[in-house]
This record gives structure tokens, C-alpha cells and sequence, in this order.
């Protein structure tokens, strides 16, 4: 079980987390040996870790491949119409079963000993077994499983024994995730595009309220103002809520194709909602964009980042090529709204090998205590998630 409150990593890895609230050490985005630590107790912890939305594979037969902490996974569209989550392993010699990144099939083939599964993950042949082990028995030997479960469409694993109910393990960011997965979560795949950033998970992750009108060129260049909004904060489990209302883009002579910034549909819907789920997962809805972020921490050097967008399948076709056009050129690793935080993350893994500890200034109104709700340009809205962080990892606060 992730005792929250054990000190003993903290004497082993020599961090000693700064006392005031607001503060986060340098080094924890840069220290390689604690990559594996993170390994054992976030993604093989007792946390869950959403893996696809089940628009992804919508026929059956449908599969797609990801990886969780270095291990395989296979995500099948059943012919019984459930969606599963296998180890992408043979059960026979653990060969890895299949290698596309997705597709369809009927069946699924180990192509060392020819032992082939069904997409259900049973064993229904495999060549020369009357010589096996005395009472073999194909049913004994389906394809293994993590613990799955799922919340509008979207697909989680765990691989800990004592992660808590998926419901109870989201909290309070519930509504909005809701709103940002389409209201029913009935979502049908546009389509991927994937990207390395040589990055830190922890670096791609801290990204803030407070930089967005700052960072990014498009909201200047285009007058593109906010109205109301806020942040909130899952203080139990880390997890970011963000919710904001969006003004129309003036039209402007520096955009040719102004479909990319209008918004279709009730003027009710228009707006931002994006969901953050501890350790890596970004949800957004913005304006017509469904996107949803699975990030892999690759490396204590490099993350992965699977941009999935997404229509809804009550969508028109002009509804669904509006989606398509506006999807990666608003809000993909080159959109237009976020093609500079690709540099800031690598900028940041860069800076953090310098001494001492990087502190958050916009929203702060206490060294003592996190507050749940924050402003939407503040960029306090990381710190429950580092405060979890801390805590799972077993790092004490400095007395003074």
C-alpha cells in the first residue's frame, strides 16, 4: 500500500521539500534516480491511469497498443461489445503479442509459438499442445489483465491492489470531466498526432493558468479575450479543474480561415473546460476541439504525448470537418493557441539544473495552506498536485 506519510525515501533520495506552500525543489524535474521511485509508486501505484476513450475503437475487433510504466498494453473492442485492457504479453512466454499502434482483427497471433487468442483474451489454439505439461487446459492460459474500469467512455487501468473506486479516486473534478468528454461522453475518434518533448513528466505537466495570455502569440496577435472563470483544486488526490468563458474572436486580417477561432453551437457550450488528472492526463473541450492528452513518462528525460481528438456522434458532417480543421491547428503540439509551450517545457528541464527551488507567486495568499478555488490566470492551480506528489513520494516539508 503507498503509505502517504512514510519518510523513508526521503532519507534515502536526500530532498527535503521547502516549508512554505508554494514553493517546489528545482531538482525533482531533473533527478534521474528518482524516475524509478515514481515508477513504483505513481504509475504502479495505487493511482489510476486512463489509457483510451472507448471512441477510439469503435467497431469491434478495433485494438490500439500504449505503454504504463514500461508495460504493454493491448485495448480490445470485444465481438461481445465490451472494451478490454490486456498485458500486450503472450501468456505462454510473455512475447509481445502485437506491435501496430492500432487496427482491427478477428484474432491475435503469437508469431514465436503461434499460440492465438480471440479478442475476448482466450486461448483458442495453440499448435502441438497434446505434448505440454500434464493437465494443460487452454482455458487456464487467457491473456492477463489489470484492474479497468471506466467513466464516460474513457478507459483506466491501476496496477495496485488498493487504488480506491474509479468515482471516488476522480473527486471533485467530476463535472467538469463530464462537460469536457462531450456531456455523455459519446465521442467518435478524428484522429492522433503524436509527439516527443524532451521533457520531464513533471515539467510537461506544470503547466499553469498564468501563462496563457503571456506565452501564447495567437492571444495577443488576435485580441482574444477571456470573460469569467476559475480553477479548482482536488485537494485528496491532486487533480486540476478549469473552467472559462470565451469572447468571439474579432475578425482580423491576420487569419485567412476564421473557422479556426469561430465557435458553432449554443452560446451556452462556449468556452473552455480542461480536466488535469494526477500524474499526466490533459482533457480539454475548447470552443469545438475535443482533445484528449495521453501522456507516457518515457523517461526521466523525455515524454510522450498522444494528442487524440475527437468528434461527437451526434456530429453533422459539416459539424465533423469544422472538428477536424479546428482540432490540431487550435490546440496541437503546433496549433496555434500552444505551439510555443513545446519550447517551454524543454526550457524548463533545462533551468531546473539550477539551484534551489521554483516558486509560484500569481494567486498566492498563504505560505501555510493551499486554497481550493483559484482564479483562472493564477498559477497556484498546480500546487495541490505537487502537494500529493510530495506526499507520495514521502518527502517532508523543511521545519523552517
Amino acid at each position: 500500500m503507498n503509505d502517504l506519510s512514510n519518510p523513508g525515501i526521503n532519507s534515502q533520495l536526500g530532498i527535503e521539500w521547502p516549508k512554505n506552500m508554494n514553493e517546489v525543489p528545482k531538482e525533482v524535474f531533473v533527478r534521474t534516480d528518482l524516475f524509478d521511485v515514481e515508477q513504483k509508486r505513481i504509475f504502479r501505484g495505487p493511482e489510476w491511469h486512463a489509457v483510451a476513450h472507448v471512441g477510439e475503437l469503435p467497431e469491434r475487433g478495433d485494438f490500439k497498443t500504449y505503454t504504463l510504466s514500461n508495460v504493454p498494453l493491448l485495448i480490445v473492442h470485444g465481438h461481445d461489445g465490451e472494451h478490454r485492457v490486456f498485458y500486450n504479453a503472450c501468456s505462454h512466454r510473455s512475447n509481445q503479442l502485437e506491435t501496430a499502434s492500432f487496427g482491427n482483427k478477428t484474432e491475435f497471433e503469437c508469431p514465436y509459438h503461434r499460440w492465438l487468442f480471440n479478442p475476448e483474451g482466450e486461448l483458442i489454439g495453440c499448435p502441438n499442445s497434446k505434448e505440454y505439461s500434464p493437465g494443460f487446459k487452454q482455458e487456464d492460459y487467457p491473456l492477463g489483465q489489470p484492474r479497468v474500469d471506466s467513466f464516460y467512455g474513457l478507459i483506466f487501468i491501476t496496477m495496485h491492489d488498493d487504488t480506491p473506486p474509479l468515482t471516488e479516486w476522480l473527486g471533485e473534478v467530476k463535472p467538469t470531466l463530464i462537460k469536457a468528454l462531450g456531456d455523455d461522453g459519446r465521442l467518435r475518434l478524428l484522429g492522433y498526432q503524436k509527439v516527443s518533448y524532451k521533457s520531464n513528466w513533471k515539467g510537461y505537466n506544470d503547466n499553469d493558468g498564468y501563462h496563457a495570455p503571456l506565452l501564447h502569440t495567437a492571444f495577443t496577435l488576435l485580441n482574444w479575450q477571456g470573460g469569467d472563470g476559475r480553477q479548482y483544486m482536488d485537494m485528496a488526490r491532486g487533480h486540476l479543474g478549469f473552467e472559462a468563458e470565451l469572447k468571439r474572436v474579432p475578425r482580423s486580417e491576420l487569419i485567412q480561415d476564421h473557422s479556426l477561432v469561430d465557435f458553432i453551437g449554443d452560446e451556452a457550450n462556449m468556452g473552455s473546460r480542461l480536466i488535469q488528472l494526477f500524474p499526466t492526463l490533459v482533457i480539454t473541450r475548447h470552443l469545438n476541439v475535443y482533445n484528449i492528452r495521453f501522456a507516457i513518462a518515457s523517461g526521466p528525460e523525455e515524454t510522450e504525448v498522444h494528442y487524440a481528438y475527437f468528434c461527437h456522434e451526434d456530429d453533422d458532417e459539416e459539424m465533423v470537418k469544422h472538428r477536424i480543421r479546428q482540432s490540431s491547428n487550435l490546440l496541437g503540439p503546433c496549433g496555434m493557441v500552444s505551439m510555443e509551450d513545446a519550447s517551454i517545457f524543454h526550457r524548463i528541464h533545462i533551468g531546473s539544473n539550477t539551484p534551489g527551488n521554483a516558486i509560484f507567486q500569481k494567486g498566492v495568499k498563504s505560505f501555510d495552506k493551499l486554497e481550493a478555488e483559484i482564479k483562472q490566470n493564477d498559477e497556484t492551480g498546480n500546487l495541490a498536485r505537487w502537494e500529493y506528489y510530495r506526499k507520495v513520494m514521502g518527502f517532508e516539508r523543511a521545519l523552517a
